[in-house]
């Protein structure tokens, strides 16, 4: 079996380099590099003879093995450190069988599969820090060169009162910069070595045995942590409930796009390309691909999110079921949100964006849309309530006479006493009436930079 293909839509729903991460390869490499730290930490310390590095250090590389008749394997042990250990030995023995007496010395299963995991989950971070970045200097981008582009602002999927564009990218690049903040306080917790030996007191290592931890935690660059974390899960749990905010507000993104996308908006589109977003059978066909990635991760990421949550009261010091549930669902997190990453990033840098569509589209409701503007300023000459009652069934006359709401306030004496034409028209231009939308465009710029400033 070819271990190195992939299913028909993981190129369309993941990240090539996170993909590769949490391969079959990747997660062997993970627990090979455990092991290699473990036997080196172990010399450091006197524990082993320095001469059986060489030979254990050189058969910890993942392409030496079969990974199909491990797969087999794991199967019958239940885990997939049992059988690699037992072939990394075999594959020592045929070097050297003094250094085969040294492998895996102390440990347990569950210590390669953690550790391996979390050096997987470094390379991961990684790649999600990297994205992030990206990501949230495009959506500054974007929010800057749109901070005074306006469009109609939505609520239940009505229009609203006029917002702009940069308002609402900030508010999408301001979910970003929080994430890269979780992301960076979250990692010390999760970067932590495990090794605990059978039941977490290292007993087969006698006296040296937190020697032996802190020596390996610097071999592999991982924090020590207060103790072995076999069945206490928080870390990674941690780790998947961010994951499922990233995807969250990535979903955000993709909602928001696809609907600004809909023909009856067409306000905002993905970048254009050939072969992109079309039909089978209609050629006019743009349909919004990447914001379905986003949407869908959004959608799923939930449900492993909660397997993880679920997975938390494991038994004792070493639970049955509760961490086998674990080992695909946290890879699956990652996965799909760097999918999801990805997708923004093909976006973002180059939306298609139609500030006149914005303008025709704020027209449609015949000034209803500043109708709280109108209100606004006439509540300073008559107050509030008198005002909104006034300008309420003015709106109203504007449906029934399918007028303009200008038309209707002109000839409204209880209006025109107060506001002059002149004051009825700007309260009637939707670049007037957008508040402080500069300002959070602005603010969620400067957060940005300011993350970027204190963590480089």
């Amino acid at each position: 079996m070819d271990r190195t293909s992939h299913q028909l839509f993981d190129a369309y729903f993941m990240q090539p380099a996170m993909r590769e991460v949490f391969s079959d390869r990747g997660r062997l490499q993970g627990m090979l590099d455990f092991e290699a730290a473990l036997a080196r930490a172990q010399a450091r310390i006197g524990l082993i003879p320095h001469a059986v590095i060489a030979d254990i250090e050189g058969c910890c590389r993942a392409g030496l093995f079969d990974v199909d008749e491990l797969a087999l394997a794991i199967a019958v042990a239940g885990n997939s450190a049992i059988p690699l250990v037992k072939a990394l030995g075999r594959l020592i023995a045929k070097r050297s069988p003094e250094a085969e007496r040294y492998v895996h010395m102390g440990a347990t299963s569950q210590d390669a599969m953690d550790s391996g995991l979390v050096l997987q989950l470094r390379a991961a971070v990684a790649l999600l820090e990297s994205d992030l970045a990206q990501l949230a200097d495009a959506l500054a981008e974007q929010a800057q060169r749109h901070a005074g582009t306006p469009l109609a602002g939505r609520t239940w999927l009505q229009q609203a009162t006029p917002v702009t564009l940069g308002m609402k990218i900030a508010g999408w690049l301001g979910a970003v910069t929080r994430h890269r903040q979780r992301l960076r306080e979250l990692k010390p917790r999760l970067l932590c070595l495990q090794l605990g030996g059978a039941s977490g007191t290292l007993a087969a290592l006698g006296e040296q045995g937190f020697d032996v931890s802190e020596a390996l935690a610097g071999e592999l660059g991982l924090n020590q942590p207060d103790q072995p974390w076999h069945t206490q899960r928080d870390r990674l749990v941690e780790f998947a409930g961010f994951l499922g905010l990233v995807a969250g507000s990535l979903g955000k993104v993709g909602r928001d796009l696809s609907l600004l996308m809909q023909t009856e908006a067409g306000e905002v589109f993905e970048p254009s390309a050939p072969g992109k977003g079309g039909s089978s059978t209609m050629p006019h066909k743009r349909n919004p691909v990447a914001a379905a990635v986003m949407i869908s991760a959004a959608t799923r990421a939930p449900g492993l999110v909660a397997t993880m949550f679920a997975a938390m009261p494991q038994e004792h010091e070493r639970s049955l079921g509760l961490w086998h549930a674990e080992w695909e669902t946290l890879p699956s997190l990652c996965c799909l949100v760097s999918g999801a990453l990805q997708q923004a990033l093909q976006v973002i840098p180059n939306l298609e964006v139609d500030p006149p569509r914005m303008l025709h589209n704020l027209a449609l409701t015949k000034g209803l849309v500043l109708a709280e503007s109108v209100s606004i300023a006439l509540a300073r000459q008559m107050g509030r309530e008198a005002a909104h009652h006034l300008i309420e069934q003015c709106c109203r006359r504007t449906v029934e006479q399918g007028a303009e709401l200008r038309q209707v306030l002109g000839a409204e004496p209880q209006v025109t006493a107060h506001l002059s034409a002149d004051e009825l028209d700007r309260a009637l231009d939707p670049a007037a009436y957008l508040g402080q939308s500069r300002r959070w465009v602005e603010r969620a710029v400067a957060e940005h930079h300011d993350f970027v400033v204190l963590n480089n």
